[in-house]
């Protein structure tokens, strides 16, 4: 009788399970770091294009100040602007900041109704955007009519042209007005905006 005689079968170790698995996890680890960071990027951009339509919006309130210093506006009359008016959110002085310059009647409800009206705020492109404005004048606490010594003034000085240079008109003097605004949108986000303008004295 013929016996066959079988080498002994090798056992298994499973290496190359071992590695398999081991790329599937690195390649799982890739996937989840490549998808957080598409989030990122698309939280970032949202956030982004939500940043600017709320500044967007926020030049409605320049429309409105300019209409209000404008002809037959409230603050186009000589002389108004020479004393604080609540019912325009306007200042005749500086109003204080902190230190990125934004009015702190701004930063806090309680300050802005000592100096202005929250019947001023203006409604957004839609309900949850609200749009608050201070004006003030850029001249120093206890100044009634503005001087060059007591306010920021512009100063320009005709150039151009030869003829009679020596009898030049001198421009007349301009009070630089300061507009800053807040605006504050869905999930009490806000963003500030500032500009500064001259109204001839």
């Amino acid at each position: 009788m013929n016996t066959v005689i079988h080498p002994p079968r090798s056992r298994q170790r499973g290496v190359v399970l071992i590695f398999a698995l081991i790329v599937l996890l690195i390649l799982t680890i890739g996937a989840v770091a490549l998808t957080r960071s598409m989030h990122s990027s698309l939280f970032a951009a949202g956030n982004l294009a939500f940043r600017r339509d709320l500044m967007n919006q926020g030049e409605q309130a320049v429309a409105n100040v300019m209409a209000e210093f404008g002809t037959g506006g409230i603050l186009a009359t000589p002389g108004v602007t020479d004393a604080d008016l609540i019912s325009a959110n306007y200042k005749a002085t500086t109003l204080p900041t902190n230190l990125q310059g934004v009015p702190t009647a701004l930063l806090n409800d309680t300050v802005f109704l000592t100096v202005g009206q929250t019947s001023n705020d203006i409604t957004g492109a839609t309900a949850d955007v609200a749009i608050r404005y201070m004006i003030d004048r850029l001249c120093s606490p206890g100044t009634t009519v503005p001087s060059s010594a007591s306010c920021v003034q512009s100063t320009g000085t005709p150039t151009g042209g030869t003829h009679n240079r020596n009898t030049a008109v001198t421009p007349p003097s301009a009070t630089v007005y300061r507009l800053s605004v807040r605006v504050t949108g869905p999930r009490s986000t806000q963003v500030f905006l500032q500009t500064t303008f001259t109204k001839p004295d």
